[in-house]
Parts: structure tokens; C-alpha cells; sequence
């Protein structure tokens, strides 16, 4: 058995003993609807009981935030000439799979399409997304990067304009990397092992949300991830990782509210300093408000904790 197909099996056998239920998902990201990490990520959606459908940029659209405009007609081929030259459609879908979608437009506007019209008309009946879910981006997304990020952005539509929760997923790529990481597509020969680690580390975290039942977070918010590249210790699998509530932005005394009470303190550490800290395999996880994209109230946080807590530890 393959890595991939184990990994699949896993998550499929650890959800059936978890008494988890499946839902529908939106999955969109900012690196093209045929990058790897997203179709990784999908796989084990799909395979864990969830109807997940993917609406997502026909190219690379990172770094473009918000941008949301209707898509035009493409002439061109899709990224990894994953859909054909002239096809003159502003969307298209896999031939073989209805799940798997391409907009030819910016982040945002996939995930709005998503939303509205290409999850529902798979999954028929007016039926709506219940979780949005976007990445793992290739790279990071912290502090200054995150209101560039259409990755962010693309979930912050679906919590701020749309009312559907949304996770942020970002995957940390190293120039040590090599086949470890890196922008790949879906069908690559050679896939990166970190694409199979961050769809997991992305799996379990999901499976946490939708665990605890509705609502899976508070109105207009999202979950800003970034995980550790596989390096190191961390190279052992998504079993070496752990996970750390942090804040997006630094907090300025006099100026920064306090934080949920967490290992101490009410003050948690900066995403940016757990995830860079070169010291163990760290996730980060801030609770972020979509009104702005900065790190949302204590009582906000507290409602992810009371969610997840049993999966939180402290940082060093």
C-alpha cells in the first residue's frame, strides 16, 4: 500500500472510531485548482466521509488578498495545463470529476462561485456549504502577510460576506526543501512530501472543528494555520507536530487587548515567533476577525479554545 492510500485509509478508519459525521466543504486556495497541496487535501476530505468540493483559481492568483471580479472567458491554459488552450469558459470542472473546479478569476471570487453556485449544483437539492476550508497555501501566511494573502482572503469572503466558517491552511516551503516541498502539480511524479503532511496536520485540525458540532466558529471568523516545513524532527510525520494558539499581530502594550487566558499568561505568543522559533515542529493557530484580518477578541478565542483545547499545547 502507498503512502497516500494509507494516509487515506487512516483518516477514512480514525473518523469512523471518532463517531465524526461527514459535511459539506467549499476548499479553495490562491495557488491554482491543480496544485498539489489542495488535491492532496481534497483526497483526504473526500476519503474521510465529507463532501468536499474544490472551486479554486485556474492559476496562480497568490498575493492578490480580496480581489474579487467576475471571471472572463480563458483562452489560455490552466496552470500544469490542467484545462486546454481556448476553451473561452469563465469555469470549468474536471472531466472525469464534478468535485474539482477551476474560476478563472482571483481567490475570492472562486470561493463566492464556490459558495453560491459550484458547490450547490454538485451537491443538489439547495444544499450550502456548512465549512470553508483554503490551502495549504505554498508558503506561509503571518502578521504582514496575511492581508495580501488570497488564501486569507478567499476565506475571509466566505466568513465576512458569506456566513460560512472558514479555516486558513498555509504550509511553511524552505529552500532546504528540495522534493520536500514547493509549488507541484497534481499529477507530479515526483510529489513533495510535505503536500501528504500538511493535508493530514490540515485533516486532523478539521476534524477537531467538526467534532465539536455547530457552530464550528463564531460569526466572521477564521483560523489563520501555518505549519512547520517537514524538516528535521518534524520530517517524522504529522505525528511530531504540535499545536499552539497564537496571535497574528504582535500586541503592543497599552494598545493590544489581552488575549484568552492560556499556559499563564494573557498574552499569546506571535504566530510568526512559534513558527520561526528553529526549536521543535510547531503549528500556529490564530483565531483572526475577518472585519480586518487581525487577531480577533479574547472571547472570540475562547470559543475556539473550548473547541480544540484538548489539542493545544503550550509554546517551549
Amino acid at each position: 500500500m502507498g503512502v497516500r492510500s494509507f494516509v487515506k485509509n487512516s483518516a477514512l478508519l480514525a473518523l469512523a472510531a471518532g463517531g465524526s459525521h461527514g459535511i459539506r466543504i467549499i476548499q479553495s486556495n490562491d495557488d491554482g485548482w491543480a496544485e498539489l497541496n489542495i488535491r492532496e487535501f481534497h483526497s483526504m476530505l473526500i476519503a474521510a466521509g465529507h463532501d468536499a468540493v474544490v472551486s479554486a483559481p485556474a492559476e496562480n492568483m497568490s498575493g492578490k488578498g480580496s480581489s474579487d471580479e467576475d471571471p472572463e472567458p480563458r483562452t489560455e491554459a490552466c496552470e500544469y495545463d490542467s484545462c486546454p488552450a481556448g476553451t473561452n469558459a469563465t469555469t470549468g470542472s474536471n472531466a472525469t470529476d464534478p468535485t474539482l473546479n477551476w474560476v478563472n478569476s482571483f481567490p475570492a471570487t472562486s470561493m463566492r462561485l464556490g459558495l453560491s453556485t459550484i458547490g450547490p449544483d454538485v451537491w443538489g437539492s439547495g444544499q450550502e456549504a456548512e465549512l470553508a476550508v483554503t490551502g495549504p497555501n505554498v508558503g506561509s501566511n503571518l502578521f504582514a502577510q496575511v492581508p495580501f494573502s488570497g488564501t486569507v482572503g478567499s476565506a475571509c469572503y466566505a466568513a465576512h460576506e458569506a456566513g460560512v466558517p472558514a479555516i486558513a491552511f498555509s504550509g511553511l516551503s524552505d529552500s532546504n526543501l528540495g522534493l520536500l516541498g514547493g509549488n507541484a502539480a497534481w499529477n507530479s511524479t515526483s510529489p513533495p512530501a510535505s503536500a501528504t503532511v500538511f493535508a493530514e496536520l490540515a485533516l486532523n485540525l478539521t476534524t477537531h472543528i467538526v467534532d465539536a458540532g455547530a457552530p464550528y466558529l463564531p460569526n466572521d471568523t477564521f483560523l489563520n494555520v501555518n505549519m512547520m516545513a517537514p524538516l528535521g524532527a518534524c520530517a517524522e510525520g504529522a505525528a511530531a507536530y504540535k499545536w499552539v494558539l497564537t496571535r497574528i499581530d504582535p500586541h503592543v502594550p497599552g494598545l493590544s487587548s489581552a488575549d484568552v487566558q492560556r499556559c499563564g499568561s494573557d498574552t499569546l505568543p506571535q504566530e510568526t515567533a512559534v513558527v520561526h522559533s528553529g526549536d521543535g515542529c510547531y503549528i500556529s493557530v490564530s483565531v483572526g476577525d475577518c472585519s480586518d484580518k487581525t487577531t480577533a477578541a479574547a472571547d472570540v478565542q475562547q470559543a475556539v479554545v473550548d473547541k480544540i483545547g484538548d489539542m493545544l499545547t503550550c509554546f517551549h
